[in-house]
């Protein structure tokens, strides 16, 4: 892990620059961070990025049984007219 200090107004760049962190108010034991992006680059609380993979690992481990089960009760069935 690489460890930066920052004061207030600075930034750190991630990559080719195209990400920009920077240390906005720091209020207590608070940091508040702000950060520039890329609009294609999903940017979650770490907390938030542990549910959308358990979700994800959830939904890739659905088993066939399970997902004949859904598409029963959505009615889509195998005839199509």
């Amino acid at each position: 892990m690489l460890i930066l200090t920052r004061k207030i107004g600075e930034a750190i760049t991630i990559g080719d620059g195209s990400i920009k962190v920077s240390v906005v108010e720091v209020k207590g034991r608070q940091v508040r961070l702000g950060i520039t992006a890329p609009a294609d680059t999903p940017i979650h609380r770490e907390e938030i990025f542990r549910k959308i993979k358990e979700s994800n690992e959830m939904a890739v481990s659905a088993s066939a049984a399970d997902l004949d089960k859904v598409t029963g009760l959505l009615g889509g069935g195998s005839d199509h007219d």
